[in-house]
């Protein structure tokens, strides 16, 4: 009985949930985007990742999504956020939906709220961070 009690006070390992690496990782991006570097935006994303965004566009890989938010940056977007709606999944593959907001330019060079609904499958790396498989947004 002693024997079962001390089993169960045992510390468990530590490890975040998928809410909270989630909510790290969203984190995480929205600095980089904030610093305005589409390189360090492309690390958050798999070799094998594909964004789609609304333009209907076919973007694969960090190459790519380095190219594709370097124009985004071009085109004077700051203050990128993401505000969690809901995440699931496993331990390999998860998914957050979230609503995000940014400010940006009309087409006349004029300031511009932007926003949407993003949403992103994430797959756990063998050192336990996420980087991203499919990004979409709205």
């Amino acid at each position: 009985m002693l024997v079962a009690y001390f089993i169960s006070m045992a510390p468990m390992e530590a490890r975040a949930g998928p809410m909270e690496d989630v909510k790290a990782a969203y984190t995480a991006w929205d600095e980089a985007f904030g610093k305005r570097d589409a390189k360090a935006v492309a690390t958050f994303y798999a070799e094998d990742a594909l964004l789609l965004p609304p333009s209907h566009d076919l973007i694969e890989g960090p190459a790519g999504v380095e190219k594709f938010f370097s124009g985004i940056f071009g085109m004077g977007a700051t203050d990128h956020r993401l505000e969690v709606i809901r995440v699931d999944g496993d331990g390999k593959l998860i998914y957050g939906a979230a609503k995000w907001s940014a400010k940006g330019k009309d087409a006349q060079g004029k300031d511009q709220p932007w926003g949407g609904i993003a949403t992103h499958v994430f797959e756990r790396q063998a050192d336990g961070s996420l980087k991203i498989k499919l990004h979409t947004f709205n």
